[in-house]
């Protein structure tokens, strides 16, 4: 690869959840697996009598009800047909003998921080984009000034890829190119485990001949709209009249459709954000009533409150806008919120705020959905005080 202006990675993880649960059961490894399941799906540990080992059984979608969906899935349930946002009823009727685990969000942060933890160790300028993706800025690596300067870029990218694999057992695949939009593009070509390098020539030998919707903010509904006008490819769209694109989809969305085929982006790696809210929610895998499940809805808002503030505390911040989501069973979604007069991150007062909020919607219809935010969030040295309940509160939730 010669030199470029920017040297810029994306490192996303190889079926991050999926690859976590099988660090835990390593004799499902090479089985189709999905992630998804709630707590009964979880695995069943018994003692064989001959042997004295643990055996465990595993659920599978076999006969699967429900409104779930998946989450990720192992390659082997790729190859099924079985992929994430797929309804799992669905996935049953596919591939019924797949294996079913439950989601463990705590596991996924864990595995989470101790890659970035990693990659930072060896280039410290990264992007957050999620619990198992990432951009690295290289450029002052490989141009000089740092320790491993002078070092080829193929090199540099495997030493990032041996030092996650070391610090959580964990594959990922490395796409490197001189802007954001082709790296991305670039991570998933060879996956999993893959290291794959864009240079002079490949936007027209590995990019063009793509599907217009692998580039990053394109989406199924602008892909379908692209395909009636015969653009399929996003070499199609490279070679699409740029005037014409800007007179279908408006200038800025044209303009930039028009740029990223030809694999503009000058978009910088954002080493730091601070965030505007932190949020939990959880959708229900039946629909909860009001009247017949409060006690359950009681508890599972006290766990949402208490998740929140347990990531404030973690992540070091308070918030003054307590808020809730509730979707209901006709997927209508109302939100509401307050703001307090100082910040906070104490659960009992998230809980006491949020509870307010919840009293100003009408719960005439089931829940489907049930989610807790803070926002207006400030780092907590940076406060002189922060709020708490003085005592424990006795406010019942749907009173």
């Amino acid at each position: 690869m010669r030199a470029v202006t920017n040297v810029i990675a994306h490192l996303d993880m190889d079926a991050f959840y999926a690859s976590v649960e099988l660090l835990r059961y390593p004799e499902l490894r090479g089985k189709p697996v999905v992630i998804g399941g709630g707590q009964r799906h979880q695995p069943r540990e018994t003692i064989d009598p001959a042997t004295n080992d643990v055996v465990r059984s595993f659920a599978t979608l076999e006969g699967y009800v429900g409104r779930g969906v998946i989450t990720t899935a192992t390659y082997e349930a790729r190859a099924l047909g079985l992929h994430s946002a797929m309804a799992m009823m669905k996935a049953a009727a596919k591939a019924p003998q797949t294996i079913l685990l439950p989601v463990d969000f705590d596991a996924y942060r864990h595995y989470s921080r101790r890659f970035k933890a990693a990659v930072r160790a060896i280039a410290p300028k990264i992007e957050d984009r999620g619990i198992d993706e990432i951009y690295i800025e290289l450029t002052d690596l490989i141009a000089g000034g740092d320790a491993h300067d002078g070092a080829p870029v193929r090199t540099l990218a495997q030493s990032i890829k041996d030092a996650v694999r070391d610090a959580t057992g964990l594959s990922c695949s490395i796409g490197i190119a001189p802007n954001k939009l082709l790296a991305k593009i670039a991570s998933d070509l060879d996956k999993p485990d893959g290291l794959t390098l864009l240079g002079d020539g490949d936007l027209e030998r590995r990019i063009w001949p793509l599907p217009a919707r692998r580039i990053n903010g394109i989406g199924p509904k602008t892909a379908a709209r692209l395909a009636t006008l015969g653009i399929h490819t996003i070499g199609d769209l490279a070679h699409a009249d740029r005037a014409f694109l800007v007179a279908t989809f408006g200038r800025a969305h044209g303009e930039w459709m028009h740029d990223a085929a030809h694999g503009r982006d000058e978009r910088p790696v954002v080493t730091y954000s601070e965030p505007q809210s932190i949020s939990r929610e959880t959708t229900f895998e039946r629909d909860l009533s009001v009247r017949h499940d409060r006690d359950l809805l009681s508890s599972i808002f006290t766990g949402l409150c208490d998740g929140v503030a347990s990531d404030l505390a973690r992540k070091g911040y308070v918030g003054r806008t307590i808020g809730i989501k509730l979707r209901f069973d006709d997927f209508k979604t109302v939100t509401r919120d307050r703001t307090i007069d100082c910040a906070t991150q104490d659960a009992a007062l998230i809980r006491r705020v949020a509870g307010e909020c919840v009293r100003r919607v009408a719960l005439s219809r089931r829940i489907r959905l049930f989610g807790v935010r803070v926002g207006g969030l400030v780092r907590v040295d940076a406060v002189a005080s922060v709020a708490r309940e003085p005592s424990p509160s006795t406010a019942k939730l749907f009173d």
